[in-house]
């Protein structure tokens, strides 16, 4: 029974994330380097946030639950703020480094595009905050024990896959969006992704009423992925024309000669 959990919730939590990895970076090398590169700014990001809440911890009162609780709130703020200021360091040096594969490639136009930079980067930040969201939630799906035996809800394990998986998603979504709103100098629209992260994490600590958390956030997913969708140049057209098989464009640049 463990396995089939652990084995279960590892899939609900990365199975998108890696079919889109398999389907669309792995083949091409420069893609998965952007994205590795993408997961280490995410990581170090949650490096300084951890050393700030570390501090704050240090020097508080640890017998004060209410102080505690408004620390846990500051670093989930702290560190969702951080993220958002590494991924537009990351697009700078994203930028800066597309200009400098331009000047030595001989032909005229990019290697890779703005977009396939923010989608890449974006899945990158997705799959290192998964793993940290879920790493140690698997390793004790294993077991020994189980869920609920005191009350708890049992939907703990299936709830934290689907909330991980949500995370990945918006990451994604976020960085196309973001990508996009730098490009085209739409400050209020860095406003919303920000806000909408932080709205996200905030609302994990509605658990363990995961209706209240998880609810909400696959709305705010599929709005993002909405938004994302039209920011990368998507309508109901070409959707319905790739759906049915129909888009030429599309068609000729997967087709690999025999």
């Amino acid at each position: 029974m463990t396995a089939s959990v652990f084995f279960g919730c590892t899939f609900i939590a990365f199975g998108p994330a890696i079919a889109l990895f398999l389907f669309t970076i792995a083949r091409d090398p420069l893609r998965v380097i952007f994205l590795i590169a993408g997961a280490f700014f995410w990581l170090v990001s949650l490096l300084l946030s951890s050393l700030v809440w570390f501090i704050s911890v240090q020097i508080s009162n640890k017998e004060s639950a209410p102080q505690q609780r408004g620390l846990l709130i500051f670093g989930v703020v702290l560190s969702v703020l951080l993220q958002e200021v590494f991924r537009f360091g990351y697009y700078k040096l994203l930028k800066k480094a597309n200009e400098g594969l331009l000047a030595l490639s001989q032909e005229e136009t990019m290697p890779i595009s703005i977009r396939q930079l923010a989608y890449v980067s974006g899945l990158g930040f997705g799959f290192m905050s998964g793993a940290f969201s879920v790493i140690n939630i698997l390793a004790d799906s294993v077991g020994p024990g189980t869920v609920g035996i005191h009350g708890d809800s049992q939907h703990y394990f299936l709830s934290s896959a689907f909330m991980t998986m949500a995370i990945i998603l918006l990451h994604m979504f976020w960085g196309v969006v973001f990508f996009d709103a730098c490009e085209k100098k739409r400050w209020w629209c860095l406003v919303i992704v920000v806000a909408s992260h932080l709205l996200v994490s905030c609302l994990t600590f509605q658990n363990p009423y995961y209706v209240g958390s998880l609810v909400p956030t696959y709305i705010i997913m599929f709005l993002m992925g909405v938004w994302a969708f039209c920011c990368a140049g998507g309508s109901l057209r070409n959707l319905k024309l790739c759906l049915t098989c129909k888009d030429k464009d599309f068609l000729l640049a997967n087709h690999r000669p025999r």
